[in-house]
């Protein structure tokens, strides 16, 4: 694997200039930083003529210690700098007028993970809105998409199964970078924000997140490593089931099992699948959270062999499928709520419809499900190119 040295949007920005002068409030997290890891709070607090205003954090909170996911987090004060965190992800998910009054603009440095599920760019969205609606300018400066930007995965959104997990029509694997998603959301998707991007340099659409020379932070508590990206986009589909997706352990969703399941098995059914780029291992593991915890869950480890090659959502909908199979009595749709949804089943929202939990309870081969969604994948293709950047 050879490196080069990407420059990040909030990089360019500062170095630009355009923050001179201006009350600026800043959305963002512990990923926000630069390739010295200087966070972007601490570049535009220290930046000569620019006043930080105002600090805005996404779910897990802005410095991303609620570990466990629907969990909301407060507002708050700088200590250091004196200005107000305020909570996107609490009783109100979008800024409101109170939050934004001042504001002369509005720069938002998240890192998202390359999946239509992940609500950092949900949250980018919302404040879209709310800045067209108050009158403030956003500049969202452009990070590396971890998983790059050619690979689609996974079935589209459909219209009436919008959430916070889905608010619009892309794949679960979409293949764009978040300065990408929020001019897509903006003009295709009708925001009409006043909003301004700031690409990356040297970043290509082939590369995986090592390939940019970039440190990694996890974004997100249950993010530890660029390895938790390749397999998310399908296997956070567990989410909308009885059966844990590892959180609660150090390698969330690679592990996937529950109390009921035999390893062996499942493991042993599910390579002779013959699925390209991956192997499953038969495990045992006891989360220390959230569902299943303490008791002693048995299933397999997502061995990701050939990331190229490797298909997260198909091969998640495998693990799903011969599990549901294993033993039916046991398995269970979650029910809701999630994620504020308060009547759709969770694994719909996160598939986008329902029209893949009936492919799976009618038993249709992985492969005539993910042959289901190429079509999907160039409608979007070609929805999505007037508004790439590399």
């Amino acid at each position: 694997m050879t490196t080069s040295h990407v420059s990040l949007g909030s990089e360019r920005l500062l170095a630009s200039g355009t923050l001179r002068n201006r009350r600026v409030g800043i959305v963002s997290n512990p990923a926000s930083i630069d390739a010295s890891f200087r966070h972007i709070v601490r570049a535009i607090a220290d930046e000569p003529g620019v006043t930080l205003a105002a600090i805005f954090g996404p779910q897990h909170g802005y410095r991303a210690d609620v570990q466990d996911n629907m969990i909301e987090t407060s507002h708050a004060q700088d200590p250091t700098r004196g200005v107000p965190i305020y909570s996107l992800y609490s009783e109100t998910r979008e800024p409101t007028g109170e939050m934004l009054e001042g504001l002369d603009v509005l720069v938002i440095d998240l890192q998202d993970v390359g999946s239509r599920i992940y609500t950092f760019v949900y949250t980018m969205a919302n404040c879209l809105r709310a800045a067209r609606k108050h009158g403030v300018p956003v500049i969202v400066a452009d990070r590396p998409n971890p998983i790059g930007g050619v690979r689609m995965e996974g079935p589209l959104l459909l219209k009436g199964f919008e959430s916070f997990v889905g608010q619009f029509p892309i794949p679960l694997r979409h293949g764009m970078t978040i300065a990408e998603l929020a001019r897509f959301f903006n003009d295709a998707c009708g925001i009409g924000a006043d909003l301004t991007v700031v690409p990356m340099e040297g970043w290509h659409r082939s590369m995986y997140y090592e390939d940019t020379g970039l440190p990694w932070v996890m974004p997100s508590p249950n993010m530890p490593t660029v390895d938790t990206t390749v397999v998310y986009p399908g296997a956070v589909l567990f989410e909308g089931t009885n059966v844990s997706e590892g959180r609660g352990t150090t390698r969330p969703f690679e592990l996937i099992g529950a109390p009921w399941v035999d390893p062996d098995a499942l493991a042993d059914t599910l390579n002779r699948h013959d699925l390209p780029g991956v192997h499953f291992r038969p495990v045992v593991f006891e989360p220390t959270f959230q569902k299943h915890a303490k008791q002693a869950c048995a299933g397999c480890q997502i061995h990701v062999l050939d990331r190229d090659a490797f298909c997260s959502v198909e091969s998640a909908v495998a693990v799903l499928a011969e599990i549901r199979a294993q033993n039916p009595s046991m398995f269970e749709w979650r029910q809701p709520p999630y994620e504020y949804e308060l009547e759709k089943l969770p694994f719909d929202i996160l598939a986008g419809s329902r029209e893949l939990r009936n492919q799976i309870e009618a038993g249709l081969p992985v492969r005539t499900m993910s042959y289901s969604w190429v079509q999907d994948h160039e409608r979007f293709r070609d929805k999505r190119k007037p508004y790439l950047l590399y």
